[in-house]
């Protein structure tokens, strides 16, 4: 996955570690952190970077090259990591023995709240999932539920608001929807990289269907899987399998 540092400067994950490049895709840092894999990243409102790391069931910090867990978890395994507009983190966990996953929200490190079942007491999210996840202008968690086939949203108190599914005019010879990235923009847009399909919906911050693109450049999507988006609207778009980073002008 990718996390946007400022409009010029994105840090990315994946195997190896961190590294955060330029626009012009010069390596400006590199941090080992000693993990065969990270899944997720994001930068907090002071510049850090923040990560799962599960292994050791934390949350680490890095500042400069130094990490520092922040966060432990016991019974839990973290996947997913969202920087909000409070400042607040949004993480996506799972249990041990794969039978349940939740959201939960920290407030300085401490945890606040904790997103796990709507208000029939039913599972908002599937059981041994990992999910990306992120926060719409309007406060939304927007949530990537990969095993569901579905993005799941949920207002900033937990409720659930919509689950969005596919679209049934691009179904046509797609298999079913199976999101992994997700990304949120200054208009409450909600960018969704659908790996199987090699394409991306975009739904308005209501669930409702907008478009998708599926190429650029007359050059398909291969393995989509991570998304960020800049201020001034830009999209970056990573591939699994794919060391390549696109940065894409979907809008005006």
């Amino acid at each position: 996955n990718m996390a946007c540092l400022s409009d010029e400067e994105i840090w990315t994950c994946g195997n190896g570690g961190l590294q955060l490049y330029n626009l012009q895709g010069d390596l400006l840092k590199s941090v080992n952190t000693g993990l065969w894999s990270i899944t997720d990243i994001a930068v907090t409102q002071s510049g850090d970077v923040v990560y799962p790391a599960q292994d050791s069931r934390s949350i680490n910090t890095v500042k400069n090259t130094e990490v520092e867990p922040v966060i432990r978890l016991e019974g839990w395994i973290p996947y997913g990591v969202c920087s909000t507009s409070s400042g607040d983190l949004l993480v996506s966990i799972r249990n041990d023995n794969d039978t349940q996953s939740k959201v939960v929200r920290y407030s300085d490190f401490k945890e606040k709240q904790s997103i796990q079942f709507n208000d029939h007491g039913y599972p908002l999210f599937t059981s041994s999932c990992g999910f990306y996840l992120t926060e719409n202008r309007n406060l939304d968690i927007c949530v990537a539920d990969t095993n569901a086939h579905a993005v799941v949203v949920v207002n900033a108190a937990g409720k659930l608001r919509f689950r969005y599914t596919g679209h049934m005019h691009i179904s046509g010879n797609f298999l079913e929807c199976y999101p992994v990235g997700i990304a949120t923009d200054s208009q409450g847009r909600i960018l969704i990289a659908e790996y199987y399909n090699y394409c991306i919906h975009i739904l308005d911050q209501d669930g409702h269907f907008l478009l998708f693109f599926d190429k650029v450049n007359d050059c398909y999507l291969l393995g989509v899987s991570g998304l960020c988006v800049d201020s001034k609207g830009n999209l970056f778009v990573g591939g699994y399998n794919n060391d390549n980073v696109k940065k894409i002008q979907y809008s005006t």
